[in-house]
């Protein structure tokens, strides 16, 4: 008789199908919340009972009750009714839910970077049955979340949520999180290793995360690096608080959640690096008689009210230091199109600040198929010679030139229907780059790589379409058309369901009046 096979569950596994027996107390929207909090309760217990016992061991033992000799370690000082064993002493008491909320609470006012961070009253709110909020806490202390600090098990947890969230909830919910292998392929072509890094959208911190990681495993420094930052949704905003700070990641993401355009919580910030992933083709972010004459748009047209896209990179250029780059996420719609938008795209060719045009294959987001476009725009493309780490750069001369990458036939499987870059893939398309920039071994290669110049990409009516520049042996018409296709029929979507919102809420109004629309 043949053995049966038992798949092991992972621990983010674990934790998904733990929070998943809390379905009928709570919509599954609130299981990140949920179990990110308490993961985040665990964790500050962990450091806290570890930095602890280092105090006793070394004879301090009348310091234990300082503050300042936890802080000095990037460790949170937890008075005894915020810590984790004070919570699973009390995990079956019908008031849990209330002791947790304190907990939190206590956490947040005795640690001052954690102000706005975490939920205010949230779980007493929910109303969750205390036998399920029991068992979850239960799962959650067997995991020791500081066991293994170089694979990052928090981190883990933290990016299964956020994107098992965005695979449930499907399009329009997936905006605060960015595939990691797009981030990951980000840091590796714009290098972070220090200076200021800037995301105006930054969701749940994820680019922040991957910018540490990317200065880590190069053998930085991250004391050299700062974060700033800014989110629009108060939730989204408080976890990327508890994300950075569970990561002892020190970072300025503005007062209070806010609109990039109408708040800007960084208006003096000239920052090295941007990385951002804004809402693709967001309408109506600005009313038509507002932010007309915004310092962000010196120079250029003023972007138009129906679609974002060129708002965002007006808003990142205005960020940029002397010497700054930045890489983000648009729509391909971006790349092509008349009116205003051609008239700024024109300003930034004839600026000399594209330097890549990167397109990369569908299905690589949650929230949408539709292939998408990494731009890289950069202040200073003259000859120069850049520390860039352990390593002396010596950069040519691309003022007059933009690279052009299409990406499409790249990637490889994942979650079944979705697509990622593989580790390899990350190192070959950074080095092409990277060559380009240097001089390397870089050459033109039909159906992946271009360097055009200023004057080709005048002879194109400025559209930075990869395809009008790259070389295609055996091209499939259909493509562009395709894509061009999906985006109108997400439009369609989305006046669609736009129409069906305005009826519902008329049909209220009528019934509110006594008039039955049937």
């Amino acid at each position: 008789m043949a053995k049966k096979i038992t798949k092991t569950k992972s621990i983010e596994e674990t934790l998904w199908d733990s929070a998943n027996k809390l379905r009928g107390s709570v919509e599954s929207a609130e299981y990140k919340h949920i179990v990110l909090s308490l993961i985040f309760l665990k964790f500050a217990g962990d450091t806290f009972e570890e930095r602890k016992a280092e105090l006793i061991a070394e004879g301090k033992k009348d310091f234990v009750d300082m503050v300042e000799f936890y802080t000095m370690k990037n460790v949170f000082y937890l008075p005894e009714n915020a810590r984790w064993s004070y919570i699973m002493q009390n995990a079956k008491q019908p008031d849990i839910a209330l002791k947790i909320d304190t907990a939190l609470f206590t956490i947040e006012q005795n640690n001052p970077a954690l102000k706005g961070a975490l939920p205010d009253n949230y779980f007493s709110r929910l109303g969750l049955d205390v036998s399920k909020l029991s068992a979850l806490l239960d799962t959650i202390n067997q995991i020791n979340t500081i066991a293994d600090k170089e694979h990052d098990l928090v981190g883990r947890v933290y990016e299964y949520f956020l994107s098992n969230f965005a695979l449930a909830e499907g399009k329009g919910k997936g905006e605060f999180y960015t595939p990691k292998s797009i981030v990951n392929l980000i840091a590796e072509m714009i290098e972070p290793f220090e200076g200021k890094i800037y995301d105006p959208c930054c969701g749940s911190g994820g680019m922040f995360v991957q910018s540490v990681k990317f200065v880590n495993e190069h053998r930085g420094n991250k004391r050299q690096i700062s974060v700033y930052g800014q989110e629009y949704t108060n939730a989204t905003y408080k976890l990327a608080k508890m994300n950075l700070a569970i990561r002892g990641i020190s970072a300025n993401l503005g007062d209070l959640a806010a609109d990039t355009f109408s708040n800007d919580q960084h208006k003096d910030l000239k920052a090295d690096f941007i990385m951002a992933n804004p809402p693709f083709n967001q309408k109506d972010w600005r009313a038509a008689n507002e932010l007309t004459d915004d310092p962000r748009w010196n120079g250029y047209e003023v972007p138009p009210t129906s679609n974002a896209n060129y708002a965002w990179i007006l808003n990142m250029v205005s960020k940029l230091s002397e010497n700054g780059v930045a890489g983000f996420i648009l729509a391909n719609g971006a790349l092509s199109g008349d009116g205003t938008e051609k008239a700024i795209r024109k300003t930034l060719v004839e600026n000399h600040l594209v330097e890549a045009i990167i397109i990369l294959p569908r299905n690589m987001f949650y929230t949408t198929d539709i292939s998408v476009t990494l731009w890289i725009l950069n202040k200073n493309k003259k000859q120069r010679v850049v520390q860039k780490g352990d390593e002396v750069r010596r950069y040519r001369d691309r003022t007059d030139e933009v690279l052009f990458m299409d990406l499409r036939e790249m990637g490889e499987p994942f979650e079944k229907k979705y697509i990622q870059f593989s580790k390899e893939q990350i190192e070959q398309i950074a080095q092409t780059y990277h060559n380009w920039q240097t001089n390397g071994d870089y050459q033109n290669t039909a159906e992946y790589c271009y360097s055009a110049t200023t004057e080709e990409i005048r002879a194109k009516d400025y559209s930075l379409v990869p395809s009008k520049y790259i070389e295609f042996v055996n091209r499939d018409e259909n493509v562009d058309y395709h894509e061009k296709m999906t985006e109108l029929q997400q439009d369609i979507v989305s006046l669609l369901k736009a129409e069906q919102q305005s009826n519902r809420e008329l049909t209220e109004v009528f019934e509110k009046l006594g008039y039955n629309l049937v």
